[in-house]
């Protein structure tokens, strides 16, 4: 992609709306003299692996260039720094908290793959600094802290791209389309169950953390203050403070890909339970390695996700219809049709058919393009709030033990 001069730049932005883009946000990419300046907060396995690499694919052709990091661990940062030096040839400012990155006036936005637990006190404060922002999901764990980032974003114009990146697979666009076509009719449910053999927050406890290398204060925010723990500081996955576990951690992509393929967006009702039924041991993880939620939505289906790390079998998406059956490979794989089950099937689907996919711009590269345009993301931050109310309804049914209510008008989640 050619370069774009600051007179075309500002030329193709000059009629974005202010939700898209304010002053404040108008003059960040103004003063990065063509060139998008990133910071990355967070750069552990998702910030440097995902993020930084799959932006690496995209920054000579969207002219792009990350030139600071952020992370509370120093050996994070360090692996943050040393990859912005082999690909840019520039040393890389390094600091232990978000605050010190997001007063580099240069920066223009910022990608936030910091733990659950944080993701709205970062998303908050880089919209009042004028960032733009990829955030990572579930984009929160508190209601009243999800909707003041999401005021602020909308308050401050700022670009939102929120990483449920399963919506920018061909094979997503390729459902939204079958969807859309109605030759599935109605769907009574969809369902999605995620398995396994062990819980994913095993595979990040580190046993070479040491104290002195981390600003633990940085790490635990405002949580209540205790001694260092290097399994809670690697582990943070598998704890109810710092992540819900995998209804908001996996199942978000799916509530995410449901909203995606249908135009649902808030439910109405849920229940949820589980427990740790397989993985008691000397790490005293708490969230649930077994558990199921149901949701209601107002659109007539029901909505169902499991997740059971007691064994790993029984893994499905469906899409249950009255003239059909959308079946796909867990979350990204091949996704096939077919009359089966319909008590209204019209004759339509004769036998069993692949989903078409329908060829889009990668998630990385969306947000990039939409940077330089100043259009709305493919999923906005309307998306993180809608698939967010979804799982907090989840687990506060789940720490509750009743079903959770969702009020659009009033924006509470309340139990009845």
């Amino acid at each position: 992609m050619p370069r774009l001069s600051r007179r075309t730049f500002l030329k193709g932005t000059a009629g974005v709306s202010a939700m898209a883009m304010t002053a404040l946000s108008y003059g960040r990419v103004v003063g990065a003299n063509d060139r998008i300046l990133l910071g990355q907060i967070g750069c552990g396995d998702r910030g440097c692996r995902a993020h930084m690499g799959g932006i690496h694919k995209h920054d000579a052709a969207q002219n792009v260039q990350y030139i600071a990091v952020a992370d509370p661990w120093r050996v994070s940062r360090e692996n943050g720094a040393k990859l912005i030096k082999e690909w840019y040839g520039r040393d890389a400012k390094q600091m232990a908290s978000y605050r010190d990155l997001l007063a580099i006036k240069e920066i223009d936005a910022v990608m936030i793959a910091s733990p659950d637990y944080h993701h709205t006190t970062h998303l908050e404060a880089a919209a009042r600094a004028g960032k733009h922002v990829y955030v990572e999901k579930p984009m929160a764990m508190r209601i009243d802290r999800l909707l003041s980032a999401y005021d602020a974003v909308k308050q401050a114009g700022v670009i939102v791209q929120v990483g449920t990146q399963s919506r920018s697979q061909p094979s997503s666009f390729g459902l939204r389309a079958l969807w859309q076509s109605g030759v599935l009719g109605k769907a009574s449910r969809i369902e999605q169950a995620r398995n396994g053999e062990k819980p994913y927050w095993y595979h990040y406890l580190k046993k070479d953390v040491r104290k002195e290398d981390v600003d633990w204060d940085e790490f635990l925010m405002d949580l209540p203050k205790r001694p260092f723990d290097a399994n809670l500081f690697s582990g943070w996955y598998g704890y109810r403070e710092f992540s819900d576990g995998p209804v908001p951690n996996l199942g978000a992509h799916f509530v995410d890909l449901v909203h995606f393929i249908t135009g649902a967006t808030f439910p109405t009702s849920c229940v949820c339970l589980g427990r740790t039924s397989t993985w008691n041991d000397d790490y005293h993880f708490t969230c649930p390695d077994n558990v199921e939620a149901l949701w209601n939505y107002p659109e007539g289906f029901v909505m169902s996700y499991s997740s059971d790390f007691g064994n790993g079998t029984g893994n499905r998406l469906d899409f249950c219809c009255d003239k059909g059956t959308l079946k796909m490979e867990a979350l990204w794989g091949q996704a096939t049709y077919s009359e089966l089950g319909g008590p209204h099937r019209d004759g339509k689907i004769r036998g069993e058919h692949r989903v078409e996919p329908i060829e889009c711009p990668d998630h990385f590269l969306d947000w990039l393009q939409c940077l330089r345009s100043g259009k709305t993301p493919v999923a906005p931050i309307e998306a993180g709030l809608h698939h967010s109310i979804a799982v907090l309804m989840a687990m506060q049914s789940f720490d509750s033990g009743r079903r959770t209510i969702y009020d659009p008008q009033k924006r509470t989640i309340v139990e009845g």
